[in-house]
């Protein structure tokens, strides 16, 4: 009864006013994207891995330095040969339902990852496993088929978290929204499209340096508006406790021009900036030959054609590095000056090189995106059309434009990549040739021997130096090619009331919950 009552006390502090209840420390943000499901084996956007984050935990974590760090496994052991990692997992951890976690649960969820019959889209994570084992209740055995240096850190995905079969098998296609795990925060309601409330785990396994008990917060609740200028609003009246990145629709309110926290929200708002391992782009289709997008040397024209500096500055305030580099983003060991700078004169050169002087016989060039990054994409027109390159943006809903990109229908594309672990190789991955299946990440179809060849070779090298030097040479051909054109490498800003401590993130955009403290 008192769990009940507790419940209904929750639901209600969280409701329509915002207000906090004295004695109660409750957490409010908004996800406009909605949240599909919180089942971590269906992972794959941003709104979906902060629900899960709270909910859930793997054998391993990544702190704000994007290091491996210990969570359910205390300590690993990576064989000589680089393909057998044995996990010890600590004996003190329960789900939500009170079990205590073994191995062989586990052994379960990562199964249930690949299993076909699941769908997951995490699978791809375990291509390259051999085999899963539960060598006793607190040992974990990954057997993989050739080494590959990242995955330790690969564990660190929500996909990788671990579920309980009896829930699973009790709920079906229902687990999504009646999840169980083992996180800092317990399932407690969710009205779809309306509210998420998730509750403090009061047997929850992490302590803080002296030796309390995580998380501080009594709850979690999440709201979800759609419209991106009526959460600033919410945020500035109070009723919202964090707001994450930047909206055109309320970006010069709060933000000067070189991206600084105006003076009128200083004294109540907190900003924190990280870099964003994100890199946004335009992709090409390399498969058409029939288009003129097929000669590098237009791509190259292109990319020297519109002036980034400038672009960063007028629309996006400055939040964000130019992407004047090549496609591995600033932070990551691979990244380097290979990239394209404003360069009008060589854009003239290379265009009367393809045959289109000024521009001329080049017919128009469709490029395709999403009314979110309409303002970039008009300004690329706009410059480009200086140079006699006649380009017509054509405007998708989201879901229609990736189906799209999936399926090789879009001659000229927006697109974004988001890291999903932190290594390079992640990032080169886009352009390896077996990748251009509509299940892959190769979105362009680009297709080189010798970088697929320096692909393979770097993701079983195990000496750092020597595949971070593989990784700055695949990418500078890449560049040379010239596939896609990098606009920028994102930043991360994260807005709070001056009376919320403790929020902590990373370059991946994490939202750890476990330290926050809202004071009275």
């Amino acid at each position: 009864m008192k769990k009940i009552l507790f419940a209904i006390a929750i639901i209600a502090l969280v409701g329509c006013s915002g207000h906090r209840h004295d004695d109660k420390m409750i957490f409010r943000y908004n996800e406009t994207a909605g949240i599909a499901t919180l089942d971590p084996a269906f992972a794959k956007d941003q709104s979906i891995i902060w629900g899960c984050r709270q909910l859930y935990n793997g054998l391993i974590q990544l702190d704000t330095n994007l290091e491996v760090q210990p969570c359910i496994a205390k300590r690993w052991d990576i064989a000589p040969d680089g393909l057998t990692y044995t996990f010890t997992l600590r004996n003190d951890v329960r789900f939500h339902n009170g079990r205590t976690v073994t191995a062989a649960d586990f052994a379960y969820s990562f199964h249930r990852i690949v299993d076909p019959s699941v769908a997951s889209p995490g699978a791809w994570i375990f291509s390259d496993v051999e085999d899963f084992q539960a060598v006793d209740d607190t040992t974990f055995s990954i057997r993989l088929r050739e080494p590959f240096a990242p995955f330790l850190s690969m564990l660190g995905m929500v996909y990788c978290s671990v579920v309980p079969r009896e829930v699973v098998e009790q709920y079906g296609k229902d687990f999504r929204k009646h999840p169980c795990g083992t996180g800092p925060f317990r399932f407690q309601y969710w009205k779809e499209g309306v509210k998420l409330v998730l509750r403090k785990n009061p047997d929850y396994f992490e302590q803080d340096e002296d030796g309390t008990r995580l998380p501080y917060l009594d709850a979690v609740a999440v709201t979800f508006i759609v419209d991106r200028h009526t959460v600033f609003l919410e945020f500035v009246k109070g009723n919202l406790d964090f707001m994450n990145s930047l909206d055109a629709s309320y970006k010069d309110e709060i933000l000067t021009l070189d991206g600084q926290l105006k003076a009128k929200y200083a004294d109540r708002i907190h900003m924190s900036s990280t870099p964003y391992l994100n890199t946004e782009y335009l992709g090409f289709d390399m498969e058409n030959e029939q288009s003129p997008l097929h000669d590098r040397r237009l791509r190259q024209a292109i990319s020297c054609g519109f002036d980034r500096r400038k672009m960063m500055r007028f629309l996006r305030n400055n939040i964000g590095a130019p992407g004047v580099g090549g496609f591995i983003p600033r932070g990551l060991p691979g990244y380097s000056d290979c990239g394209y700078e404003y360069n009008p004169q060589r854009s003239k050169q290379l265009l009367a090189d393809a045959g289109y002087p000024d521009g001329k016989g080049l017919p128009k060039l469709k490029l395709s995106t999403t009314a979110n990054y309409l303002d970039l994409c008009k300004y690329i027109q706009q410059q480009l059309g200086l140079l006699g390159i006649d380009v017509q943006v054509d405007v998708n809903p989201p879901a229609a434009l990736r189906e799209q990109m999936a399926q090789g229908k879009c001659q000229w594309f927006r697109g974004s990549w988001v890291a999903d672990y932190p290594d390079a190789e992640n990032y080169l991955s886009l352009f390896y040739g077996p990748n251009r299946t509509p299940a892959g990440p190769n979105y362009t179809r680009f297709s080189n021997p010798t970088v697929s060849r320096l692909y393979s070779q770097a993701r079983s090298c195990t000496s750092t130096d020597e595949r971070t030097r593989l990784y700055q040479t695949i990418d500078s051909l890449v560049m040379q090619e010239a596939p896609v054109m990098v606009l920028y490498y994102d930043q991360i800003l994260h807005f709070t009331h001056k009376n919320v401590s403790g929020l902590r993130s990373n370059a991946m955009n994490n939202l750890d919950l476990r330290h926050v403290r809202i004071e009275k």
